[in-house]
């Protein structure tokens, strides 16, 4: 199953559209998740016309119509893999610990809101390990250097070939 991972969009106010990497990456995967901060309604609309399954949450920066569209925490078995997706987690400090407390059911939490790319696992309280993956943003990179996403692929119980993806200067 491939996994195309995204956050932080903030369309229209940082960027006008979505790169045009980043769509043709969404007619190729097989589920969409985006953590959050979608801004407008029209990349929501746009990115359920085009994706074979997408998996959203609100965030901060998302108003009543889409907080009434998108729940606050997504949880989805894709793969084998129980899957999580929120927007914001608490700063970087103890951000393992807290989340590996908060969500000792899943195997996956995708998470935004820094627009830092993240990939780290964390011990769950009683054994196991939870990822954390943000993707940072394609369209807004702050502090990073580049506008970024992830891919990966869940298959029998595994997740395989996360990839951090770098896009170009906009112009």
């Amino acid at each position: 199953m491939r996994l195309l991972l995204m956050a932080d969009t903030h369309l229209p106010r940082r960027a006008r559209r979505l790169p045009e990497e980043l769509l043709a990456r969404v007619a190729e995967a097989d589920v969409v998740i985006h953590a959050g901060d979608w801004v407008d309604a029209a990349t929501l609309d746009l990115l359920q016309e085009r994706s074979r399954r997408l998996i959203g949450v609100y965030g901060n920066n998302d108003g009543p119509e889409l907080r009434a569209r998108l729940p606050e925490v997504a949880r989805a078995e894709l793969g084998g893999l129980r899957f999580g997706v929120v927007h914001e987690t608490g700063p970087k400090q103890g951000r393992e610990r807290r989340c590996a407390a908060r969500f000792p059911d899943l195997d996956v939490l995708v998470f935004g809101h820094s627009h830092i790319p993240w990939d780290t696992t964390a011990a769950k309280p009683g054994g196991g390990s939870l990822r954390l993956l943000n993707p940072g943003s394609p369209t807004d990179r702050r502090a990073q250097p580049y506008c970024t996403y992830l891919t990966a692929v869940a298959d029998a119980g595994e997740l395989r070939e996360v990839e951090l993806h770098r896009l170009p200067p906009r112009r």
